[in-house]
Order: C-alpha cells, then sequence, then structure tokens
C-alpha cells in the first residue's frame, strides 16, 4: 500500500488534505539538485505548531508562515514534519534518485533510435525505463504505468487530441488531392520551370520561407507538397525531410508573426515584469533576431547546400543513390508516412488540374490564419492600442492547434465538393481516397503520442533540471551567450522540447543576463535571449523525439531515423559555426555592435562554404533529359 502511494504521488505530486490550505512539495527529487517546497495559506503553522524541513545532515528548517507562500531550497534527501489538525506528528518522506538517472530515458531513446532503427521500440523503451525508476525499480509496474498513466494522458490531453486528428485531417486532405488529379498537375506546372534537382529543392526550400507562422503547418505543408515533384527529380526523401524540417522550427523561431515567438515573447515579458523591468518584450525580440545564429545560418545552408550539390556524411550516400539507382528511399527504409496506398491512386482517365490542390492547400492556409483571429480574439482591446499591439495581443491567445484541425477539415470538405463538381471523383471515391490518405498518417500518430510520453517522463523526472543545475556553473558574462547556446541546445535534443526547454532557461537565464549586462537594450542581452532562442531550435530541428522532426518525416514520407541520421552531421556543423564565429566573439568582444554581428555572419556563412567546398563531395550529374524522361 505504501508503494501505491509513494507511486501515485511520483505521478501527480502531493496535496496534503489534513491541511488548512495546501503543502506542495516534488514527488521526486534528484540528489545534489536544488528543489522548492510551497506552502500556501498555511494558518496551522504557528511557532507552537511548525513544519519541519530536515535535511540530509540533519539540518532543520522550521517554517511558521501563516499566509502568502513560502519557498525553501534544500539539497539531498529530505524528511517533512508538520502537526496535523487532530495532533498528530505527520512525516513525509521524498523520494530522491540519483540526478544522472535523470539522463537516461532521453538518452536510452536517442541511442536505441540511432542503433535499431526502430522509432516505436526506442521512445517506448525510454518511457519505461523512466517511468520504473520513478516508480521504485519496479520494471512490470513501470510497463504497466508507461500505459495506463502516461500514454493514455497523453492522448487525453486536448492539445494532443487535437494536433491528432489535425494530422489524420491533413493526411485526409492530401489523399483527396493526389485522387483528383490535383498533386499531379501542381508537379506538371513545377516541372515546366524546375527542370532540375537544383531548382527543385531551392523551390522546396522557398516554400518554407513563406509558411512562417506555424512550424507544424510548415511542416506538413510543404512536404506534403512538394514530395511528388522531388521524387520525380531524384531527390531523396532524406534531402526533403532535411530541407523542410531546416526551414520548418528555423524560420518559425525568427519569424517576425509566429506562435512559436509568442510564446518565447510571453515568457520573457512575464520574466521581465518579476524584475521590475517594464518595456516592450516585442521590440526586444526584434532587437535580438540579428543574434539568432543557429537559425538563421541552418536556413543559408539549406539554400546553399542546394545550389552547390556538394554532399558530406550520410546524406552524400543518400542522394547519390537517389540519382544513380532512382530509389529515394534506403532498401528497408520505413517512411512514416506509408505512401504505397497512394502510388497508383490517380486513374488515367482525370485530368491534372493544378488548381485542385492549391485551392485546397491555400484554404489550410487562409483558415489557419483566420482561425487563429478567431481563437486569440479578446474580448475588448485597450482604448490605445495600435494595430501592431492588437497582432500581438490576438497571437498571444491564440489556439493554432485548434485553427489547424478547422482548416483541414474545412479544406478537406472543399477538396471533396470541387472533385464532385467536377465530376472527377463519385462521394463514394473522394471518402475513400480520404480515409487512405488518413490510414497513411497511422504510425506517425503512434510516433507522436510516444513522443509526448516520453517529454511527460522526462518532466517528472527532472531530466532538464538536472542538466541546468550542472553546468550553470560554467557561466561567465564573456561566454554567457555561448553556453546558454550550448545548454539549450542540449536541454532540447534531450528532451525533444522547444517550449520545455525557454520555459526553463528564460527565467533562470534572464535574470543573470541582466545582472551581468545591467541593460536588456544591449547588444549582449540581445545575443544571450537569442542563444535561447537558438539553442531551443537546435533541438527542435534535429531531435529525434521532437514533433517537428517526426512531423518533418512524416510530411517528407521518409523514415525518420534516416531523416536524423544524414541530418544531424549538417545540424552539427552549423551548430558549431553558430557558436565559434558568432555567439563565442560576440560575447568576447569588448562593445559589440550591430555591424560586429554582420562581420560574424560573412565570417560564418564564408565558413560554412568552405565546409561545403573542400569536405562536401560532387553528386553523380542527373541530365536534363533524365529528368525529363522521369517527369513523363
Amino acid at each position: 500500500m505504501k508503494l501505491f502511494v509513494v507511486a501515485f504521488s511520483l505521478l501527480f505530486g502531493v496535496v496534503n488534505p489534513g491541511l488548512a490550505q495546501s503543502i506542495e512539495y516534488p514527488a521526486l527529487i534528484l540528489s545534489g539538485v536544488p528543489f522548492e517546497i510551497s506552502w500556501m495559506d498555511f494558518t496551522q503553522a504557528s511557532p507552537q505548531n511548525p513544519i519541519m524541513v530536515k535535511g540530509i545532515e540533519g539540518n532543520t528548517l522550521q517554517i511558521t508562515s501563516a499566509s502568502g507562500a513560502t519557498k525553501v531550497v534544500l539539497r539531498g534527501d529530505v524528511m517533512l514534519e508538520y502537526a496535523h489538525n487532530d495532533g498528530q506528528v505527520i512525516q513525509e518522506e521524498i523520494v530522491t534518485i540519483p540526478g544522472w538517472l535523470s539522463l537516461l530515458p532521453p538518452l536510452l531513446a536517442i541511442a536505441l533510435a540511432l542503433l535499431t532503427k526502430e522509432m516505436l521500440i526506442s521512445l517506448f523503451s525510454g518511457i519505461w525505463v523512466g517511468v520504473t525508476i520513478m516508480f521504485g525499480y519496479n520494471p512490470i509496474n513501470g510497463f504497466l504505468r508507461s500505459l495506463d498513466s502516461y500514454v493514455v494522458n497523453t492522448i487525453a490531453d486536448p492539445g494532443h487530441a487535437t494536433i491528432l486528428l489535425f494530422t489524420f485531417g491533413f493526411g485526409g486532405l492530401i489523399g483527396i488531392v493526389q485522387k483528383n488529379g490535383g498533386l499531379a498537375g501542381i508537379v506538371a506546372i513545377a516541372a515546366r520551370y524546375a527542370k532540375t534537382r537544383v531548382r527543385g529543392q531551392v523551390a522546396t526550400a522557398s516554400m518554407g520561407l513563406f509558411i512562417f507562422f506555424d512550424d507544424y503547418a510548415n511542416s506538413l505543408l510543404v512536404g506534403n507538397t512538394m514530395r511528388p515533384f522531388t521524387d520525380k527529380l531524384r531527390v531523396s526523401r532524406e534531402k526533403l525531410s532535411y530541407i523542410v524540417d531546416s526551414t520548418a522550427a528555423p524560420v518559425a523561431s525568427i519569424g517576425l508573426i509566429s506562435t512559436w515567438i509568442v510564446f518565447a515573447m510571453s515568457l520573457l515579458d512575464g520574466q521581465l515584469k518579476v524584475l521590475g523591468i517594464h518595456t516592450n518584450a516585442y521590440l526586444i525580440f526584434l532587437l535580438s533576431i540579428p543574434f539568432s545564429y543557429y537559425a538563421i545560418l541552418a536556413i543559408v545552408f539549406v539554400f546553399m547546400n542546394a545550389i552547390m550539390q556538394r554532399e558530406f556524411g550520410p546524406m552524400y550516400k543518400a542522394e547519390s543513390r537517389a540519382i544513380t539507382t532512382g530509389a529515394i528511399l534506403r532498401p528497408g527504409a520505413k517512411p512514416l508516412s506509408d505512401d504505397s496506398l497512394l502510388k497508383n491512386a490517380i486513374p488515367e482517365h482525370i485530368p491534372h488540374r493544378w488548381y485542385n490542390a492549391v485551392i485546397p492547400i491555400f484554404i489550410v492556409i487562409f483558415m489557419t490564419i483566420v482561425g487563429m483571429i478567431i481563437t486569440g480574439m479578446p474580448d475588448s482591446f485597450p482604448a490605445d492600442a495600435g494595430i501592431l499591439q492588437k497582432v500581438l495581443l490576438i497571437m498571444d491567445s491564440t489556439d493554432s492547434s485548434r485553427a489547424l484541425l478547422w482548416a483541414s477539415y474545412i479544406a478537406a470538405v472543399v477538396a471533396i465538393s470541387m472533385a464532385l463538381g467536377q465530376r472527377l471523383l463519385t462521394l463514394k471515391a473522394a471518402l475513400e481516397s480520404w480515409f487512405e490518405g488518413a490510414r497513411t498518417m497511422f504510425l506517425a500518430t503512434i510516433i507522436l503520442v510516444l513522443a509526448w510520453s516520453l517529454g511527460s517522463v522526462c518532466t517528472d523526472i527532472h531530466t532538464a533540471d538536472f542538466i541546468v543545475h550542472h553546468t550553470q556553473d560554467w557561466i561567465s558574462p564573456g561566454l554567457l551567450p555561448a553556453l546558454t547556446f550550448i545548454v539549450a541546445a542540449l536541454i532540447s535534443f534531450a528532451t525533444g522540447t522547444s517550449y520545455g526547454t525557454m520555459s526553463i532557461l528564460i527565467p533562470l537565464i534572464i535574470p543573470l543576463a541582466i545582472q551581468f549586462y545591467g541593460d536588456v537594450y544591449s547588444v549582449m542581452f540581445w545575443a544571450t535571449f537569442s542563444g535561447i532562442i537558438s539553442g531551443a531550435t537546435f533541438g527542435d530541428h534535429c531531435s529525434p523525439i521532437s514533433d517537428t522532426t517526426i512531423l518533418s518525416s512524416l510530411a517528407s514520407g521518409a523514415d525518420n531515423v534516416d531523416h536524423v541520421q544524414t541530418q544531424l552531421p549538417y545540424a552539427l556543423t552549423v551548430g558549431g559555426v553558430a557558436i565559434l564565429f558568432g555567439f563565442l566573439p560576440i560575447g568576447l568582444i569588448a562593445n559589440p555592435s550591430y555591424f560586429t554581428g554582420i562581420l560574424l555572419y560573412v565570417l560564418s556563412i564564408t565558413t560554412l562554404y568552405l565546409i561545403l567546398r573542400f569536405f562536401g563531395k560532387p553528386l553523380p550529374v542527373l541530365s536534363d533529359e533524365s529528368v525529363e524522361v522521369e517527369s513523363h
């Protein structure tokens, strides 16, 4: 029974019903890592009836606050001791585990994914191990709780359920526009102008720049739309997913208006208010954009790589295979979207009309924007609010997942109506094509659920807290931007969450940056803030357990492990250049300015060019004639 109580508290935290209001403390702590205990309106506490917190070395802290909230930070094993309403002395032990164990779930999932190429087993193994650690190292109990507590709770989350339904809906929409000849029409139009692999890749990357308002919509729209076209040009699915992924999170993280940025700005604004600094958080973001070295260089590298047609690492092998053999997928690959059901889904008698795909996809974009406005519209605006402030207020409260859900199903209705109106499909055939498209998303939705569940495990086992605690002592004023980026990159890569990384580091780093630099309107502060955003972008961009990484593989029809293996060398290259020629020198140079930042970009881009020029290998030549043959 005691084990069950402890296990239950591990998942849901502890609020003791015997107290006047509540006492809250972590259900699980890491040895040697600080944690917090808070009392809210604990009227039972008094000099005669104290709460005693006993530390590992026997020291005792007595809390007698009768109102407000009191927070205590301790280290190691602790025992809470307090008097119940009936006078009985209650002791509560907080479960403690070695800190390094918190790294095991994400590292195991990442290692198994790279070694076995089995995402389902890898992700669930990470979940299972993490929950087993939390539940008293009992593997049977850990297995059962992994299913009924983490996986089930993940699916039950309204936000997650909305994304899953949107994924099915968008897959169904793609099934319809492929069956009605719309996607074939886009390929036919594009083939008239982009008859080479270079132009095809540049066109794909350019599309990614235009869909900047949400990284989910970016990945799914660009990947699904361009996949048939790039297949004709013998661009490997690994390369397509890399292009899609590199213009999703990196673009959204520096977009003038995006759900990504509004989240980061909300965190920054809240932290500035806590510190008593009254300024425009959006202005701080705008000023910091030029110092988002990783995001900007990742986008530059995509275009540079496409134009130069030179590759290195596993990507060279993938692209050479696609060019010489026409095999866009590695033999034995397991693409997340199984498009085998759709390969021959277009009857020959259906005309290939581009607008049957463009109009539904445009409706997805347009209705997503409309939906974001509807879900974010406040009851009233401040009397002195300008247009920009109104836009920011809307974006601050918007629900992009609901907007995407509405947009995908409205577009599906329009696509079906267009097919029926032109007598291209019967109602039965249109609905069957929707179900065929939705069915291709099944594997991806399972992986998304497991990735989210692993993220919850990492939160509950305090993976990020361990990383932050053991890296924060390295930080000094000159190294703060570079170290901030590195810490953010480690956290986001290990946990697969950009939002979680920003939520952890902005409250930690912003006060430190202000303490070091004294002003939010300084290049060093902007560079440090951008270090958080760029580091979070790194993990969101290339972690195998990141949802946008999975969605990029899904939309591109790529094997997720192949996508990660081919993309990671490029991401690490860009990340290394961003540190060595961006974040590090901007912190070490005395009195840096915007002009300094421009010079660093010149140096960074030149370095990336030289890396591609001397370490990249030229690809086999694919003649225009072979493209023409493939296009017919």
